[in-house]
């Protein structure tokens, strides 16, 4: 018959393996590759992040097909937006992160929303970015004194990038007349004559020229608009107060998002067309920019001092003071 020394002997044993049990299977969740890693502690493991058909948001959509989010603990959805304003509108109601250009988020924070920045998603490379036209006329930059210029937004960075590249031509800024339309609409109004050239960006530049033989009048990513930061991704102020933990989470894995699209141009061409109105074909053929790896203060200056110094925004802006608490150079 067991003794009373035996019975606890044996408790304190069964005690410690469960113990041992427990601090194992806890410490397992927090390593790379464990159930939740690193996302035991955040304050919410679903983000609603606006996203508009545009290259810039590849890594993301690579991301969510490679599971990249889901394996670190946080479940993201992706809202398509018929804007960048409105995907800002929508913020802390049905949008936790939006996309939207960098132009259009200072101008946002000018006149009076209250964001923080939470990643950079692209920087314009060659001819990712273009001033096309499908007059074959119209094949240098100063061919035209008066251009009649299509944008997707006549305050966003198509025209900001534009007015700079043709000032350096010598087209004086106050000639320019730029219309405003969807980038999907820029083709017909070419071929219409109801513009003589569109700002775009890709896929649309090289879907234009596959389809009509269009060609690039001017990079818009030359001179003083030479690697420009193009767009990136913003909360508001109010939810990166209440949600920073979920937040930096997030910003990790766009992070490796981000290296893993710089690493492999190939497969943001081969996940546009699941996104964006092209075929396989377009696809491939796209001029692909420069995915950053982090928000860079230094970079994202160049932004808003140009806004400035072309009356976009009312004075200067520091951006320092839009980004996440720590984030340096």
């Amino acid at each position: 018959m067991p003794t009373r020394a035996h019975v606890l002997r044996r408790a304190a044993a069964l005690v410690a393996c469960a113990l041992t049990v427990v601090s194992t299977t806890a410490g397992c969740s927090l390593l790379p590759g464990g159930g939740d890693s690193g996302a035991t502690d955040i304050e919410r493991n679903t983000l609603r992040i606006g996203v508009m058909p545009v290259v810039d948001v590849a890594p993301l959509r690579i991301a969510i097909n490679d599971k990249l989010f889901e394996k670190a603990g946080l479940q993201v959805q992706l809202v398509p937006q018929t804007s960048e304003d409105e995907g800002i509108k929508q913020l802390d109601t049905t949008l936790d992160v939006t996309w939207a250009s960098h132009v259009t988020l200072f101008r946002k924070v000018a006149e009076g929303t209250q964001l923080q920045l939470q990643g950079e998603a692209y920087q314009a490379g060659a001819n990712s970015m273009a001033l096309v036209s499908t007059d074959a006329s119209y094949d240098a930059p100063a061919k035209k004194s008066n251009p009649r210029i299509a944008v997707n937004s006549a305050d966003d960075i198509g025209a900001l990038t534009t007015k700079a590249v043709l000032d350096t031509a010598g087209i004086e800024k106050q000639k320019i007349n730029f219309i405003e339309m969807p980038f999907e609409q820029m083709q017909q109004a070419m071929q219409s004559k109801t513009v003589d050239a569109a700002w775009m960006i890709e896929p649309f530049i090289t879907k234009v020229q596959r389809e009509t033989g269009a060609r690039i009048v001017t990079d818009t990513a030359i001179g003083p608009t030479k690697d420009f930061p193009m767009s990136g991704y913003a909360a508001s102020k109010k939810f990166a107060d209440g949600n920073p933990k979920t937040l930096a989470l997030f910003r990790s894995v766009l992070r490796d998002a981000q290296q893993n699209a710089s690493n492999n141009k190939l497969s943001v061409q081969d996940v546009l067309s699941s996104y964006v109105d092209v075929d396989q074909q377009t696809a491939a053929l796209v001029s692909v920019g420069t995915f950053p790896l982090s928000l860079n203060p230094i970079r994202l200056q160049r932004v808003a001092d140009m806004m400035d110094t072309e009356d976009v925004l009312p004075g200067r802006l520091d951006v320092q003071q839009l980004l996440p608490p720590g984030t340096t150079s």
